[in-house]
């Protein structure tokens, strides 16, 4: 049966084109790196991945395909420090009830969600 979610790993032509924004500017810990692939979050929860891989080249085509949620206590005050560090956001913060969500573009054009939960 299935219990849940492990992770999501989003791949590049070039690990290098997308760690130093997930680590840098998104503020991701990474928690376990090798050559081609980094993990961000803990290994015994749901987790980020990014990797190299043979199959992907360029600028992703069709970036609505899916979208990685990040949890945030505050969208709002995420929102504003990474637009003011030039992160492109195509929806600025909306409550959407249960869930406020802002969604940005990474430098690949890969969709990722700030999700803030409602409490």
């Amino acid at each position: 049966m299935i219990t849940g979610l492990g992770g999501a790993t989003i791949w590049s032509e070039d690990l290098n084109k997308l760690l130093p924004f997930y680590r840098d500017v998104l503020g991701l810990a990474v928690s376990i790196q090798t050559p081609g692939f980094v993990v961000f979050g803990k290994p015994d929860a749901a987790s980020l991945g990014l990797g190299t891989h043979s199959e992907v080249r360029g600028y992703n085509a069709d970036p609505a395909r899916h979208m990685v949620g990040l949890l945030t206590d505050d969208v709002t005050k995420d929102w504003k420090r990474l637009k003011d560090a030039g992160v492109e956001f195509i929806e600025d913060p909306k409550d959407y009830g249960n869930v406020s969500i802002a969604t940005l573009r990474d430098p690949e054009g890969n969709l990722v969600q700030l999700l803030q939960l409602s409490r």
